[in-house]
């Protein structure tokens, strides 16, 4: 199976290094993404937004022979979904990692603090302490060494979906920050936050208490929960 990484703010394809040996091991083809804007601190971010990440994604599935699945950390939830939207087709199951699919209007997070057209990692007090569970300050040092400032416009622009047959795409969960049964009551709830989760048909969920970022606080369990997830679909 070809699988791709969607990796969330500020990361590259580095990021998802410590998770893809046991797909590799596996056997199947890993193509880990550095999206447009983030190849380098110097790399330019001005006009890159949502839809550019989403139609890189879309190009690099365009470019595989055969089917598909994606994998999205954080905002790269967002982006898989809006490839899902494209190309319902050749996705065989979207894989949520500390995120979710974003719906129609929903922007990923218009309150980071933007630098001009880019929004720099903030500092840590800016995110809850659910956010930085198990990310010890070696981790913290590493993860800021490595960051790249996000393109701003993809944090603020708004998702546009077309096709309802996203629906129909099978989705597994990985939950970190926050336990599946609580994605599930908030979903009986109606809860806004999940609305387009509840409309997919197919879900499965699978908890991995840690922080937002397991790649880095628990990589070998976050690359166990993925093959699993992949070989669902055989």
């Amino acid at each position: 199976m070809n699988i791709i990484l969607v990796p969330g703010f500020w990361l590259d394809a580095s990021s998802w290094s410590e998770v893809t040996p046991p797909l590799i091991e596996a056997g199947h083809a890993v193509h880990p993404l550095t999206l447009p804007g983030l190849e380098g601190q110097d790399a330019p971010r001005a006009g890159i937004g949502l839809r550019t990440h989403i139609d890189a994604v879309v190009s690099v599935v365009d470019g595989i022979d055969g089917q598909v699945v994606l994998v999205g950390h954080s905002g790269g939830g967002a982006i898989i979904h809006g490839v899902v939207d494209a190309r319902p087709d050749r996705v065989v199951r979207a894989v949520y990692v500390d995120s979710g699919p974003l719906g129609e209007g929903g922007v990923i997070n218009d309150e980071l603090p933007a630098d001009g057209e880019e929004i720099p990692l903030p500092p840590w007090d800016v995110f809850d302490d659910a956010d930085l569970t198990d990310l010890d300050d070696a981790l913290r040092k590493d993860f800021r060494q490595r960051a790249i400032p996000q393109p701003r416009r993809v944090a603020c622009d708004q998702q546009t979906l077309r096709n309802e047959r996203r629906y129909d795409v099978p989705a597994t969960v990985i939950a970190c920050e926050f336990p599946s049964a609580m994605l599930v009551e908030w979903i009986a709830q109606d809860h806004p936050y999940v609305a387009e989760l509840g409309r997919i048909r197919d879900v499965e969920y699978v908890d991995l208490p840690t922080g937002h970022w397991p790649q880095f606080t628990k990589p070998a369990e976050l690359g166990a929960a993925i093959l699993t997830a992949v070989e669902r679909n055989g």
